[in-house]
């Protein structure tokens, strides 16, 4: 089970290792930690110098970032009623479909079918045999 630790927490953990009396295995234990912990939070502080955390660095980076928006933005200003499969194979993007339309959705872009598209039904009959 993931806990987070707080704030106070890694400070105490970092400053009782500072004080060089005790080894990073030590610290763990102390705290209720993972040795591994300790490390990340000695790693993280020298290489950043912030012991918060680290949750907005978090997951797969989205691969439609402004720039390509952008120009997704302009092709379908250009061509309105250009379908998904066009956009992928005009801007050469390498993304799937639902990438496409999810990003078009935030963008507050969205396709709807008019009359002349929509399949012709059946007429209903009254009479029948």
């Amino acid at each position: 089970m993931r806990v987070v630790l707080s704030q106070d927490l890694r400070k105490r953990i970092v400053q009782t290792y500072d004080l060089g009396l005790n080894s990073r295995l030590e610290v763990a234990e102390r705290y209720g930690v993972s040795l591994g912990m300790v490390k990340k939070l000695l790693s993280q502080r020298k290489r950043s110098g912030d012991l918060g955390h680290r949750y907005r660095y978090c997951g797969a980076k989205p691969y439609l970032d402004n720039p390509r928006k952008e120009h997704l933005a302009k092709a379908v200003a250009a061509q309105p009623d250009i379908t998904l499969e066009e956009i992928k194979d005009a801007l050469k993007l390498d993304c799937t479909i639902q990438a496409i339309h999810y990003a078009l959705v935030k963008m507050g872009l969205s396709y709807k079918k008019n009359a002349a598209r929509q399949r012709a039904r059946q007429t209903r009959r009254k009479n029948r045999p």
